[in-house]
Protein backbone atom coordinates (compact mmCIF):
# COMPACT_ATOMS: atom_id res chain seq x y z
CA UNK A 1 0.00 0.00 0.00
CA UNK A 2 1.41 3.30 -0.81
CA UNK A 3 2.23 5.28 1.74
CA UNK A 4 0.50 9.02 1.88
CA UNK A 5 3.04 11.74 2.26
CA UNK A 6 2.25 15.48 4.18
CA UNK A 7 0.65 17.67 1.24
CA UNK A 8 2.86 20.10 -0.28
CA UNK A 9 0.32 22.83 -0.07
CA UNK A 10 -0.02 22.71 4.08
CA UNK A 11 3.50 23.40 4.66
CA UNK A 12 3.47 26.15 7.05
CA UNK A 13 5.84 29.31 5.95
CA UNK A 14 9.00 28.50 4.32
CA UNK A 15 8.11 30.38 1.48
CA UNK A 16 12.00 30.76 0.33
CA UNK A 17 12.27 27.01 0.17
CA UNK A 18 8.86 26.56 -1.55
CA UNK A 19 9.36 29.09 -3.91
CA UNK A 20 13.44 27.74 -4.88
CA UNK A 21 11.71 24.23 -5.35
CA UNK A 22 8.87 25.47 -7.50
CA UNK A 23 11.08 27.37 -9.64
CA UNK A 24 13.28 24.48 -10.61
CA UNK A 25 9.86 22.88 -11.52
CA UNK A 26 9.06 25.46 -13.73
CA UNK A 27 12.50 25.64 -15.70
CA UNK A 28 15.08 22.31 -14.40
CA UNK A 29 17.61 24.38 -16.16
CA UNK A 30 18.22 26.97 -13.28
CA UNK A 31 20.12 23.91 -11.53
CA UNK A 32 18.63 22.45 -8.81
CA UNK A 33 18.33 23.49 -4.68
CA UNK A 34 20.44 23.32 -2.26
CA UNK A 35 18.37 23.54 0.66
CA UNK A 36 20.66 23.93 4.45
CA UNK A 37 18.60 24.25 7.95
CA UNK A 38 18.45 22.63 11.54
CA UNK A 39 16.59 19.59 11.90
CA UNK A 40 12.85 19.43 11.93
CA UNK A 41 12.40 22.46 9.90
CA UNK A 42 10.35 20.16 7.49
CA UNK A 43 13.28 19.89 4.90
CA UNK A 44 12.63 15.89 3.71
CA UNK A 45 8.73 16.70 4.28
CA UNK A 46 8.69 19.02 1.86
CA UNK A 47 10.72 17.92 -0.85
CA UNK A 48 8.94 14.45 -0.55
CA UNK A 49 6.00 16.19 -1.07
CA UNK A 50 6.40 17.52 -4.25
CA UNK A 51 5.69 13.86 -5.91
CA UNK A 52 2.18 15.29 -5.31
CA UNK A 53 2.42 18.65 -7.34
CA UNK A 54 4.97 17.28 -9.99
CA UNK A 55 3.34 17.28 -13.61
CA UNK A 56 3.09 14.59 -15.86
CA UNK A 57 5.53 14.15 -18.72
CA UNK A 58 5.96 11.67 -21.79
CA UNK A 59 8.13 8.65 -21.88
CA UNK A 60 9.10 6.15 -24.65
CA UNK A 61 7.16 3.06 -23.66
CA UNK A 62 9.20 0.57 -21.63
CA UNK A 63 12.58 2.55 -21.87
CA UNK A 64 14.63 1.72 -18.62
CA UNK A 65 16.17 5.01 -19.02
CA UNK A 66 12.88 7.33 -19.71
CA UNK A 67 13.84 8.79 -22.89
CA UNK A 68 11.50 11.85 -24.38
CA UNK A 69 10.32 10.54 -27.53
CA UNK A 70 9.34 14.28 -28.54
CA UNK A 71 13.51 14.91 -28.47
CA UNK A 72 15.10 12.21 -30.76
CA UNK A 73 18.65 13.90 -29.85
CA UNK A 74 18.10 13.24 -26.27
CA UNK A 75 17.46 9.30 -26.97
CA UNK A 76 19.76 6.45 -25.02
CA UNK A 77 21.11 4.09 -27.73
CA UNK A 78 18.99 1.41 -27.43
CA UNK A 79 16.25 3.84 -28.16
CA UNK A 80 17.83 5.49 -31.10
CA UNK A 81 18.83 2.35 -32.50
CA UNK A 82 14.98 1.30 -32.43
CA UNK A 83 14.36 4.67 -33.93
CA UNK A 84 16.89 4.24 -36.93
CA UNK A 85 15.40 1.18 -37.95
CA UNK A 86 11.98 3.06 -38.18
CA UNK A 87 10.25 1.08 -35.54
CA UNK A 88 7.84 3.00 -33.91
CA UNK A 89 8.71 3.67 -29.87
CA UNK A 90 5.40 4.18 -28.92
CA UNK A 91 4.97 6.14 -25.92
CA UNK A 92 3.19 7.10 -22.09
CA UNK A 93 2.18 10.08 -20.02
CA UNK A 94 3.73 9.28 -16.39
CA UNK A 95 3.93 11.62 -13.30
CA UNK A 96 7.47 13.05 -12.76
CA UNK A 97 8.30 11.41 -9.53
CA UNK A 98 10.98 12.35 -6.48
CA UNK A 99 13.80 10.00 -7.06
CA UNK A 100 15.75 9.46 -3.91
CA UNK A 101 19.50 8.61 -3.41
CA UNK A 102 20.19 6.59 -0.56
CA UNK A 103 23.41 8.03 1.18
CA UNK A 104 25.24 4.37 1.35
CA UNK A 105 25.05 4.63 -2.19
CA UNK A 106 28.21 3.53 -4.48
CA UNK A 107 29.91 4.91 -7.51
CA UNK A 108 28.52 1.72 -9.82
CA UNK A 109 25.13 1.69 -7.95
CA UNK A 110 24.87 5.66 -9.15
CA UNK A 111 26.10 5.45 -12.33
CA UNK A 112 25.19 2.28 -13.24
CA UNK A 113 27.91 -0.77 -14.95
CA UNK A 114 28.86 -2.19 -17.63
CA UNK A 115 28.81 -5.95 -17.96
CA UNK A 116 32.53 -6.19 -20.02
CA UNK A 117 32.39 -9.95 -19.87
CA UNK A 118 29.00 -9.72 -21.80
CA UNK A 119 30.98 -7.20 -23.86
CA UNK A 120 33.81 -9.56 -24.69
CA UNK A 121 31.72 -12.35 -25.30
CA UNK A 122 29.28 -10.68 -27.64
CA UNK A 123 30.69 -7.39 -29.23
CA UNK A 124 27.16 -6.18 -27.67
CA UNK A 125 27.07 -3.90 -24.51
CA UNK A 126 25.61 -4.55 -21.46
CA UNK A 127 24.57 -1.82 -19.30
CA UNK A 128 22.86 -1.92 -15.74
CA UNK A 129 20.77 1.14 -14.98
CA UNK A 130 21.65 3.11 -11.63
CA UNK A 131 20.05 6.17 -10.19
CA UNK A 132 20.54 8.48 -13.16
CA UNK A 133 18.85 6.89 -15.24
CA UNK A 134 16.07 6.53 -13.09
CA UNK A 135 16.78 10.72 -12.29
CA UNK A 136 16.02 11.16 -16.07
CA UNK A 137 13.01 13.49 -16.85
CA UNK A 138 12.77 13.23 -12.82
CA UNK A 139 13.57 14.68 -9.36
CA UNK A 140 16.16 13.86 -7.56
CA UNK A 141 16.74 14.42 -3.79
CA UNK A 142 19.51 13.65 -2.24
CA UNK A 143 19.31 14.04 2.02
CA UNK A 144 22.16 14.94 3.90
CA UNK A 145 24.48 16.07 0.72
CA UNK A 146 27.07 16.91 2.72
CA UNK A 147 27.67 13.76 3.83
CA UNK A 148 28.43 12.15 0.36
CA UNK A 149 31.51 11.52 -0.93
CA UNK A 150 32.98 14.16 -3.12
CA UNK A 151 33.43 12.14 -6.15
CA UNK A 152 29.67 11.15 -5.92
CA UNK A 153 28.81 15.00 -5.76
CA UNK A 154 30.55 15.78 -8.16
CA UNK A 155 28.82 12.72 -10.45
CA UNK A 156 25.73 14.31 -9.80
CA UNK A 157 26.19 17.84 -10.98
CA UNK A 158 28.32 17.14 -13.75
CA UNK A 159 25.23 14.84 -14.91
CA UNK A 160 22.67 17.40 -13.85
CA UNK A 161 25.22 20.48 -15.72
CA UNK A 162 25.94 18.11 -19.30
CA UNK A 163 22.56 16.05 -19.07
CA UNK A 164 24.11 13.08 -20.06
CA UNK A 165 25.66 10.33 -17.78
CA UNK A 166 28.81 8.73 -19.68
CA UNK A 167 30.34 5.36 -18.43
CA UNK A 168 34.01 4.04 -19.13
CA UNK A 169 35.09 0.44 -18.02
CA UNK A 170 38.22 -1.27 -19.28
CA UNK A 171 37.98 0.98 -22.36
CA UNK A 172 34.47 -0.04 -23.07
CA UNK A 173 31.73 3.61 -22.79
CA UNK A 174 28.43 4.17 -22.86
CA UNK A 175 26.12 7.05 -22.46
CA UNK A 176 22.70 8.26 -21.48
CA UNK A 177 20.40 10.82 -21.11
CA UNK A 178 20.50 12.44 -17.66
CA UNK A 179 18.34 15.34 -16.95
CA UNK A 180 16.81 15.56 -13.60
CA UNK A 181 15.84 18.40 -11.16
CA UNK A 182 19.19 17.75 -8.62
CA UNK A 183 17.61 18.77 -4.71
CA UNK A 184 20.00 18.26 -1.77
CA UNK A 185 19.47 19.15 1.63
CA UNK A 186 22.05 19.37 4.89
CA UNK A 187 22.10 20.03 8.49
CA UNK A 188 25.47 22.85 8.34
CA UNK A 189 25.85 21.55 11.87
CA UNK A 190 26.98 18.03 10.19
CA UNK A 191 29.64 19.83 8.03
CA UNK A 192 29.40 21.93 5.08
CA UNK A 193 29.94 21.41 1.33
CA UNK A 194 33.36 22.69 -0.66
CA UNK A 195 32.86 26.29 -1.89
CA UNK A 196 33.09 24.55 -5.33
CA UNK A 197 29.95 22.36 -5.37
CA UNK A 198 27.73 25.25 -3.55
CA UNK A 199 28.38 26.94 -6.68
CA UNK A 200 26.69 24.47 -8.79
CA UNK A 201 23.79 24.45 -7.35
CA UNK A 202 21.40 26.77 -8.65
CA UNK A 203 19.79 27.86 -5.72
CA UNK A 204 20.08 27.65 -2.10
CA UNK A 205 18.29 28.36 1.33
CA UNK A 206 18.77 28.81 4.69
CA UNK A 207 15.57 27.09 6.42
CA UNK A 208 14.83 28.52 10.03
CA UNK A 209 12.30 27.13 12.58
CA UNK A 210 9.07 29.31 12.85
CA UNK A 211 9.59 31.58 16.16
CA UNK A 212 6.02 32.99 15.54
CA UNK A 213 4.07 30.96 18.03
CA UNK A 214 0.65 31.00 15.64
CA UNK A 215 2.58 29.58 12.85
CA UNK A 216 4.53 27.20 15.09
CA UNK A 217 0.84 25.98 16.12
CA UNK A 218 -0.63 25.74 12.91
CA UNK A 219 2.04 23.08 11.92
CA UNK A 220 1.17 21.11 14.79
CA UNK A 221 -2.38 21.57 14.64
CA UNK A 222 -2.12 20.28 11.08
CA UNK A 223 0.79 17.48 11.53
CA UNK A 224 -1.52 15.98 14.25
CA UNK A 225 -4.60 16.23 11.78
CA UNK A 226 -2.53 14.45 9.15
CA UNK A 227 -1.46 11.68 11.58
CA UNK A 228 -4.90 11.22 12.57
CA UNK A 229 -6.67 9.77 9.42
CA UNK A 230 -3.62 10.33 6.33
CA UNK A 231 -6.29 9.62 4.01
CA UNK A 232 -8.95 12.33 4.93
CA UNK A 233 -6.57 15.03 5.57
CA UNK A 234 -4.89 14.29 1.50
CA UNK A 235 -8.88 14.65 0.38
CA UNK A 236 -9.54 17.38 2.28
CA UNK A 237 -6.99 19.37 0.61
CA UNK A 238 -7.12 17.73 -2.91
CA UNK A 239 -8.42 20.60 -4.23
CA UNK A 240 -5.46 22.99 -3.33
CA UNK A 241 -3.25 20.18 -4.42
CA UNK A 242 -4.71 20.13 -7.71
CA UNK A 243 -4.57 24.10 -8.12
CA UNK A 244 -0.91 24.18 -7.31
CA UNK A 245 0.46 21.48 -10.35
CA UNK A 246 -2.49 23.36 -12.97
CA UNK A 247 -0.48 26.33 -11.63
CA UNK A 248 2.79 24.50 -12.68
CA UNK A 249 2.10 23.39 -15.33
CA UNK A 250 0.86 26.87 -16.85
CA UNK A 251 3.83 28.53 -15.49
CA UNK A 252 5.92 25.67 -17.86
CA UNK A 253 3.89 26.48 -21.16
CA UNK A 254 3.92 30.11 -20.59
CA UNK A 255 8.32 30.06 -19.96
CA UNK A 256 9.21 30.47 -23.53
CA UNK A 257 7.07 33.50 -24.24
CA UNK A 258 8.60 35.19 -21.15
CA UNK A 259 11.14 37.94 -21.78
CA UNK A 260 13.40 40.49 -20.11
CA UNK A 261 14.31 43.33 -21.88
CA UNK A 262 17.71 45.09 -21.86
CA UNK A 263 16.90 47.15 -18.02
CA UNK A 264 16.24 43.66 -16.52
CA UNK A 265 19.14 42.16 -17.66
CA UNK A 266 21.49 45.16 -16.42
CA UNK A 267 19.63 45.32 -12.97
CA UNK A 268 20.57 41.82 -12.56
CA UNK A 269 24.33 42.42 -13.82
CA UNK A 270 24.54 45.12 -11.60
CA UNK A 271 23.06 43.51 -8.49
CA UNK A 272 25.75 40.64 -9.31
CA UNK A 273 28.69 42.62 -9.62
CA UNK A 274 27.55 44.93 -6.61
CA UNK A 275 27.09 41.45 -4.55
CA UNK A 276 31.41 40.91 -5.50
CA UNK A 277 30.30 37.46 -7.23
CA UNK A 278 32.99 35.67 -9.79
CA UNK A 279 32.25 34.30 -12.75
CA UNK A 280 28.86 34.40 -14.85
CA UNK A 281 26.95 31.35 -13.50
CA UNK A 282 24.97 33.36 -10.74
CA UNK A 283 23.94 36.27 -13.51
CA UNK A 284 22.34 33.39 -16.17
CA UNK A 285 20.77 31.55 -13.48
CA UNK A 286 19.51 35.08 -11.73
CA UNK A 287 17.86 35.63 -15.27
CA UNK A 288 16.56 31.64 -15.43
CA UNK A 289 14.72 32.01 -12.08
CA UNK A 290 13.39 35.68 -12.42
CA UNK A 291 11.96 33.97 -15.61
CA UNK A 292 10.58 31.09 -14.20
CA UNK A 293 9.44 33.52 -11.43
CA UNK A 294 7.42 35.27 -13.47
CA UNK A 295 5.70 32.52 -15.57
CA UNK A 296 4.53 31.54 -12.37
CA UNK A 297 3.36 34.19 -11.56
CA UNK A 298 1.27 34.50 -14.62
CA UNK A 299 3.05 37.13 -16.53
CA UNK A 300 5.20 37.13 -19.72
CA UNK A 301 7.36 39.85 -19.22
CA UNK A 302 10.40 40.15 -15.91
CA UNK A 303 9.95 43.13 -13.58
CA UNK A 304 12.32 44.31 -11.03
CA UNK A 305 9.96 42.58 -8.47
CA UNK A 306 10.58 38.87 -10.32
CA UNK A 307 14.71 39.68 -9.21
CA UNK A 308 13.97 40.81 -5.63
CA UNK A 309 12.04 37.53 -5.42
CA UNK A 310 15.01 35.29 -6.36
CA UNK A 311 17.78 36.92 -5.72
CA UNK A 312 18.86 35.81 -2.37
CA UNK A 313 18.23 32.94 -3.42
CA UNK A 314 20.58 32.61 -6.22
CA UNK A 315 23.45 34.76 -4.19
CA UNK A 316 23.29 33.57 -0.61
CA UNK A 317 25.67 30.51 -1.40
CA UNK A 318 27.65 32.38 -3.41
CA UNK A 319 29.04 35.59 -1.68
CA UNK A 320 32.52 35.50 -0.74
CA UNK A 321 32.78 35.02 3.57
CA UNK A 322 35.55 34.80 6.35
CA UNK A 323 36.05 31.98 8.07
CA UNK A 324 33.37 31.35 10.34
CA UNK A 325 31.40 33.98 9.06
CA UNK A 326 27.44 33.16 8.85
CA UNK A 327 25.85 33.71 5.80
CA UNK A 328 23.71 36.93 5.52
CA UNK A 329 22.04 38.36 2.51
CA UNK A 330 21.76 42.18 2.59
CA UNK A 331 18.25 42.86 1.08
CA UNK A 332 18.51 46.36 2.12
CA UNK A 333 21.80 46.35 -0.25
CA UNK A 334 19.43 44.72 -2.88
CA UNK A 335 16.85 47.15 -2.63
CA UNK A 336 19.53 50.27 -3.19
CA UNK A 337 20.89 48.48 -6.57
CA UNK A 338 17.88 48.08 -7.59
CA UNK A 339 16.46 51.94 -6.98
CA UNK A 340 19.72 53.16 -8.82
CA UNK A 341 18.49 51.73 -12.08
Amino acid sequence: MEKLLFPFVSIVGQEDMKRALLLNIVDPGIGGALIKGEKGTAKSTTVRSLAQILPSRNTVRGCAFNCDPSRPDRLCPYCAERLSQGEDLGSDDVSMRVVELPLSATEDRVAGTLDIEHVLKTGEKKFEPGVLAQANGNLLYVDEVNLLDDHIVDLLLDSAAMGVNYIEREGVSFSHPSRFILVGTMNPEEGELRPQLLDRFGLSVDVKGDRDMEQRMEVVRRRIAFDTDPAAYTEKVKGETEAMRSKIVKARELLPKVTADDSILKAVVTVTTNFGIDGHRADITMMKAAKANAALEGRTSVEKDDIRAVAALVLSHRMRRRPFEEEAFDTEELERCLQSI
